[in-house]
């Protein structure tokens, strides 16, 4: 049986079609080009069901959240065996701050669902301490952007160069900004750009997975990308 809390979440903000469930290499090569740049405290922003966090492991300290309830009671079950992780209730929009800051941000397909991305990264940056990190990994190029993006509430897609600049112009340092994700750039683009499509096709999500992310992982590792499906920054906090 379907769980209703779930599905009352996924009705409500439209993520079951962003979701990364299913999708295991996907997320374990995000958590590989994540982690170098995480301290020993993190704060996850638009957590969802928790999909990333679930094997994002070795902190003191990891606070995961969501601007949902119905996500956020999800995340209290899922992480209630986990010592180190507290989660709470968190509106960028709103802004919400930690009373104790972290040394890492990490927000993932958030950024592009707000329409001043500049002052959500201000507002951001109250929870960090003195140079910690924002690490933000963000949707790519806007030739890509097409009624997918627009159904999720996409405002933009980024390249290395805008989501730079958007860090600079909320006070922050940008450390690296770069493309990832190459050869999902061009199987989004035939799906959505040419194709249409408005929702993934599990089948053919299971297929990328499975044989594109390993080529892609590979490639990246010793080749500098031109393009890709998504932009990872890294902005650091002056202090």
């Amino acid at each position: 049986m379907p769980d209703p809390t779930t599905s009352a979440f996924e009705a409500a903000t439209g993520r079951d079609l962003e979701t990364d469930s299913g999708k295991p290499r996907y997320l374990a090569y995000q958590r590989e080009l994540i982690r170098p740049h995480c301290g020993r405290t993190v704060l996850e922003v638009g957590a969802g069901l928790g999909e990333f966090a679930s094997e994002f492991t070795g902190f003191e300290r990891y606070v995961v959240t969501d601007v949902d309830s119905g996500a956020v009671q999800k995340l209290k079950q899922r992480f209630a065996d986990r010592p180190e992780v507290e989660v709470q209730q968190y509106d960028i929009d709103g802004g919400t701050r930690l009373a104790q800051p972290v040394e890492t941000l990490v927000a993932i397909n958030v950024l592009e669902h707000i329409e001043d991305d500049i002052g959500a990264l201000r507002r951001l940056s109250e929870s960090l301490t003195p140079r910690g990190n924002i690490v933000l990994f963000v949707p790519g190029y806007q030739q890509l952007y097409g009624e997918f993006d627009r159904k999720v509430g996409h405002f933009r897609r980024y390249t290395p160069t805008t989501v730079a600049a958007t860090a600079r112009e909320a006070g922050l340092v940008v450390e690296t900004s770069r493309p990832v994700n190459f050869l999902g750039a061009f199987a989004w683009w035939a799906a959505v750009r040419r194709g249409g499509t408005t929702a993934p096709n599990p089948r053919l999500v299971s297929i990328y997975d499975r044989f594109v992310v390993p080529v892609t992982r590979a490639i990246e590792k010793v080749v500098p990308v031109p393009f890709g499906q998504s932009v990872l920054c890294v902005a650091r906090k002056p202090g």
